[in-house]
This record gives C-alpha cells, structure tokens and sequence, in this order.
C-alpha cells in the first residue's frame, strides 16, 4: 500500500511538472557557462564563444605626469 501511495505520488508530481513546464517549450533557453553559452531553440541548439574582452591602454598626461590609461 505504502508503495502504490509513493508511486501516484510520484506520478501527480511528474505530471504536475510537465503540464507548468509545456508552456515554455516552444521558447528559446540558453544556459551560460563559463566559456561558452549553448542555446536550445525549437529547431536546433548553437554553441557560441563568449569574446575575449579588448583592453585599450594610452598614456596621457596628468598635470604634468605620464598616467598609463586602460579601459
């Protein structure tokens, strides 16, 4: 008895799961990782590299003191 009581439970709970889950599947869902970022849409999944961020250094001068500039 404890079993069957554990096994609908289960079931009303995978059911309940998958009728609040239907909803977005027709949505795109992308997980971010560290290096890359994978999007799964209704028709495929793409994996994108994320950029190597560009940093730009110049020296300019700072009432009369060479500062070395990166942003």
């Amino acid at each position: 008895m404890r079993s069957l009581l554990l096994a609908g439970a289960a079931l009303v709970a995978f059911s309940a799961t998958m009728t609040l889950e239907s909803r977005t599947a027709s949505a795109v869902v992308c997980a971010d990782g560290v290096v890359r970022t994978v999007c799964a849409g209704p028709r495929a999944a793409v994996v994108v590299k994320k950029p190597v961020p560009v940093v730009v250094c110049r020296t300019v001068w700072v009432n009369g003191v060479k500062v070395r500039k990166c942003t």
